[in-house]
């Protein structure tokens, strides 16, 4: 997938919309659609009758942490020495298969590891009845509410019902997160459709049972994303003083020698070992937070879960099962943020000084904060693009 491809697919973010009709006749609306993608109408018809949608599933849209919570927190709330010493006992347990999936597939077993332990903690959740159930029920009611992934959604519906008419599994034995996905590493079905694995080789893909076949699907997965065999996921750097932060943009790859020139250090005195991989800069909490060098498998974690607060905490973790430290620079831990309103207002007066071009949905991704960017860059000040509540007032007061 080309670069820019992928950073406009990962800048969508998920919010819900409006239902535009009862559930009653969505249900027998889509019937159509599902039937004409292959589903058969016995299982359709089977698997809806008397469907009624989770009430749980809007708020839960809503209220995503990743979206929600400042990165350091979400990524230290996750990223525990309790995780880190369960993902490295879990490991070893299955070393043979981590190591084999690992070959097989070209992906970093660690990698793979450090998503089983985001996704379910190493699988301990799977048998929580009140995170994991029937995710028919759950797309059902996800595509109803046409939140902005609705072409996502509708496919991921039509992809849980072909794994019903698949079997063994059945509409209610189909079991995932409330979002729909699937199993040990948790893949959405129509990529279950798409990449499923019989890892094990007993002749069916269980990916709720069998963290052969889990592991083998993600893998798979991964490498029809673009993941890159033997290659990291980034680094951490050091920016000198004066650096041009306009060219810390995620659309254009470059080569670690064009950052290398311009005085980015790696951290703890570490040398770069391929000055011509293809990277770019990240800086997630701005110039007074940690700073890295990212190459297109950190874009591939964001295909895996489109949040970059997910993404750095699997990019994370990895290095920790790894036995690697923590980040040396710190978080910005007392930083005030926009609430809700205040971030649709920065995207407004970012329209409105002709900075931004994308949706006014109060989520800040990379194209809200390349745009602030450029706004600070006009005022003479560092353009890192970190997006706070003072960005709110300073847009506010240039843009009346």
């Amino acid at each position: 997938m080309r670069l820019a491809a992928l950073f406009l697919l990962l800048s969508t973010l998920p919010a819900l919309a409006q239902p535009v009709e009862s559930f009653d006749s969505f249900i027998a609306g889509f019937r159509a659609k599902a039937l004409a993608a292959g589903v058969s109408a016995s299982v359709y018809d089977t698997a809806m009758k008397g469907m009624r949608p989770d009430p749980r599933v809007p708020s839960l849209v809503s209220t995503q942490p990743e979206f929600t919570t400042p990165m350091w927190d979400y990524i230290e709330g996750r990223v525990t020495s309790g995780r880190i010493s369960r993902g490295k006992a879990a490991m070893t347990q299955n070393a043979a298969l981590f190591t084999s999936v690992g070959q097989a597939y070209g992906v970093d077993p660690y990698i793979l590891g450090a998503i089983w332990g985001m996704e379910t903690d190493y699988g301990a959740v799977l048998g929580n009845a009140s995170l994991i159930r029937p995710v028919v029920r759950s797309l059902a009611t996800l595509v109803h509410q046409r939140r902005t992934r609705l072409v996502e959604d509708e496919a991921d519906l039509i992809g849980a019902l072909q794994l019903v008419q698949r079997g063994p599994l059945t509409a209610e034995t189909l079991v995932g997160s409330w979002a729909g996905a699937i199993g040990h590493l948790q893949v959405n079905p129509s990529n279950v459709v798409a990449h499923g694995t019989d890892g094990d080789g007993d002749g069916r893909i269980d990916l709720h049972h069998s963290l052969a076949d889990a592991l083998a699907t993600s893998a798979r997965f991964l490498r029809s994303m673009g993941y890159q065999p033997g290659i990291d996921w980034g680094m951490e750097v050091v920016v000198p003083a004066g650096f041009d932060y306009l060219l810390a943009s995620r659309t254009e790859m470059r080569p670690i020698s064009f950052f290398a020139q311009r005085g980015i250090t790696r951290v703890a005195g570490r040398q770069f070992a391929d000055p011509n991989l293809q990277v770019f800069l990240y800086l997630p909490a701005g110039k007074d937070g940690p700073k890295f060098l990212m190459t297109q498998n950190y874009l591939v974690l964001k295909g895996y879960n489109f949040s970059d607060s997910y993404a750095m905490s699997v990019a994370h973790m990895t290095d920790r099962l790894k036995g690697g430290g923590g980040f040396v620079d710190d978080w910005p831990r007392n930083t005030a943020f926009p609430n809700l309103s205040q971030r649709k207002a920065i995207q407004e007066a970012l329209i409105r000084l002709g900075l931004y071009q994308g949706a006014v949905d109060g989520r800040i991704g990379p194209i809200s904060q390349e745009a602030y960017a450029r706004f600070q860059a006009s005022r003479g000040e560092v353009a890192d693009g970190f997006i706070t509540k003072q960005s709110y007032e300073a847009l506010a007061a240039a843009s009346r």
